[in-house]
């Protein structure tokens, strides 16, 4: 049989031009990858360092948070966000540091029950000079374990681990395998509104395509730097907004809303001169979110409570037709929809302020919506809130009561997730729970949290209506004894603050007659003084008194002789009637 040497040649030819052709995945793919995996987190991880340069100035605030670092660890390994078995895995992958001091310390602390530098230093792990460094080191690396967990990556995370790459290879030279990680990075960042990474996304680009032109076409100069306007643009206009959000939101927090027309005049005066003169339909979804959030905190602090519905219901409404955007921008879902059922407290429409509140329930329980502990701490805050919000709509306190022990629970669980100011909110709102069931020395004992606060630093309004709660507490929890000390003291308080306006004035003035009128004066007392309040109802200065507390439906209880509770119930019922045609969304 002769040999077929053509035969031959056409079969190698064929199977060399095959093995050329999946070279790329067959072999230059693993090894790409894997030589990427080893510069990338051998780059990042590094090996166990005697001094770590770069967290000597934190060493203050690290020897803080790691005073009690054995109960930051369980809280982590309880809550399944990081367990012993996983960073021992993370350590593995370190090769040379599976016996390094950190691990060791890390161990050793996890058997603590309570942290002890005294036990570190006798177990010899670390001297006494290299324990804030190890310390240091070992939170360093908890971080970066936390990092690599799937549970805390987010969208901002995977777009800065994609320019992370593409630096990583644009300084091995590899140019256009940067330019290709760079693309699909703007476009995931654009995708989700992250216009400030896509900005930097963008002049990286540049500064890659003004070194070595590579797939660069004839106008590709011309689109990088329309591309770095446009986005330019955006981000500054992005500023401005979140910049006068912050501030009217500060003025808020510190004095309330505006209490005369000096005061009406200065807050708009700087809204306007402040706001940027935009075209909506020109804006983004995070620029319309901060367009509208700069809108409701001017018409909290004006008191414009439609203006304010109105805004936070565009809002909301930009999340319902975006579902896609919940999970990306979780907070400011949340912190839209606490912003309109504030508002629809406020104009008292409680049907659609328990359908929003369902509405929003029912989403952060969802799959959709993430889960951390700055989204537990924010869904805990609003949802309560709200709820206590609902009851006192409504009038019905004893089922405000019913949810008070999962409160004072929350308020221990995110005590550091939760801001002073907040936690005060809620004691304010218990206390009023509890002067709506006629339990005032309850009442005294919550608003007494507040008051006896030396410290705070509180909506100089609230603490005011605080000081005036107390006092008809005291009055109506029989504490005659020192009741005229009480009013002295509200009384120098209110003038401190500058916040002696006429329903408070009415009401101390009132208090303080009570000792000279007999008990069979008292109910034309109370009708006399319900008369006098009754026209500042619909007073824009005045009126905000009657946000923090029912003055009127307290004075119509001891006037009717019956429960305030019963009183504001009645009143629920006719807003509801009349709510059905009064607002349209």
């Amino acid at each position: 049989m002769k040999f077929n040497y053509q035969a031959f040649k056409a079969i190698y030819l064929h199977e060399m031009d095959r093995f050329k052709r999946t070279l790329m995945q067959s072999l230059l793919s693993p090894v790409l990858s894997t030589s990427l995996y080893f510069i990338v987190f051998g780059s990042v991880i590094g090996g166990y360092v005697e001094k770590i340069d770069a967290m000597d100035k934190l060493i203050p605030e690290i020897e803080q948070a790691l005073v009690k670092v054995r109960q930051a660890l369980t809280d982590l390994m309880a809550k399944g966000q990081i367990t012993e078995r996983q960073f021992k895995l993370y350590v593995g992958r370190m090769g040379s540091n599976n016996n390094a001091k950190f691990l060791s310390l890390f161990n050793l602390l996890d058997k603590l029950e309570k942290y002890s530098e005294k036990v570190i230093l006798e177990k010899g792990i670390v001297t006494k000079q290299q324990l804030s460094n190890l310390k240091a080191h070992l939170y360093k690396q908890i971080l970066i374990s936390l990092r690599l967990n799937p549970i805390h990556q987010n969208i901002r995370m995977q777009i800065r681990e994609q320019m992370d790459f593409a630096v990583i290879l644009y300084q091995k030279g590899l140019y256009k395998l940067s330019l290709k990680i760079l693309d699909k990075a703007k476009a995931l960042a654009l995708k989700n509104e992250e216009k400030y990474a896509a900005y930097d996304i963008v002049e990286f680009e540049k500064l890659i395509e003004s070194q070595y032109i590579t797939r660069s076409l004839s106008n590709r100069a011309q689109q990088l730097i329309q591309e770095a306007d446009d986005l330019r643009t955006h981000n500054d206009l992005t500023s401005q907004l979140s910049n006068l959000s912050l501030l009217l939101y500060e003025r808020l927090i510190k004095t309330g809303y505006a209490k005369s027309d000096i005061e009406f005049r200065e807050i708009t005066k700087f809204f306007y001169e402040n706001i940027p003169n935009i075209v909506q339909s020109n804006l983004g979804f995070r620029e319309k979110l901060w367009y509208f959030k700069a809108h409701v905190w001017y018409s909290f602090l004006v008191q414009d409570f439609l203006s304010c519905f109105k805004y936070s219901t565009k809002w909301v409404v930009m999340f319902d037709e975006n579902p896609d955007m919940i999970p990306i921008h979780p907070v400011f879902y949340l912190k839209g929809n606490n912003f309109l059922l504030e508002s629809l407290a406020l104009i008292k429409s409680p049907e659609k302020f328990k359908k929003t509140l369902q509405k929003m329930l029912i989403t952060i329980k969802s799959d959709i919506f993430p889960s951390n502990d700055n989204l537990a701490a924010l869904s805990f805050l609003y949802s309560y809130n709200n709820r206590f919000n609902f009851y006192f709509l409504k009038g019905n306190f004893e089922e405000g009561l019913k949810i008070l022990p999962d409160v004072i629970n929350g308020i221990d669980s995110f005590k550091n997730q939760i801001d002073p100011h907040h936690i005060m909110l809620f004691y304010y709102k218990i206390a009023c729970l509890y002067f709506g069931l006629e339990n005032y020395e309850k009442c005294i004992l919550y608003l007494d949290k507040i008051i006896k606060n030396k410290h705070l630093k509180m909506r100089e309004d609230l603490l005011c209506f605080t000081r005036v709660l107390s006092v008809v507490a005291h009055y109506e929890a029989g504490f005659d004894y020192h009741l005229d000390a009480h009013l002295r003291e509200t009384y120098k308080f209110l003038i401190k603050m500058n916040d002696l306006h006429e329903v408070q004035k009415a009401m101390i003035r009132f208090v303080r007659s009570l000792g000279d009128i007999y008990p069979h004066e008292l109910k034309a007392a109370f009708v006399k003084l319900h008369k006098e309040l009754k026209k500042y109802e619909d007073d824009p200065y005045e009126r905000r008194s009657f946000l923090y507390l029912d003055i009127l439906s307290w004075l119509e209880s001891k006037i009717e002789n019956r429960p305030v509770g019963e009183i504001i119930r009645e009143k629920s019922k006719i807003i509801n009637r009349k709510e059905r045609n009064s607002i349209e969304v």
